[in-house]
């Protein structure tokens, strides 16, 4: 058997199960009941400075106080 055939071989039966319970268990992850503190707040990382940017360097952000 070729080196090809047996890979998709392989790909295409155990492979494909073993991602898809990889995909199972991380999707249970990140929805377990601890998991809701755990990424607040990384979440709303985006959000920190509404008003002004974020200052670059800690110079620029003793001028601005």
């Amino acid at each position: 058997m070729e080196t090809y055939s047996l890979l998709r071989e392989f790909a295409d039966s155990w492979m494909l199960l073993a991602l898809f319970i990889f995909f199972v268990g991380l999707i249970f992850w990140v929805f377990r009941p601890g998991a809701t503190k755990a990424y607040s707040e990384p979440a709303g990382i985006p959000f920190r400075h509404e008003d002004k940017p974020a200052p670059t360097n800690g110079a620029d952000a003793e001028k601005e106080a």
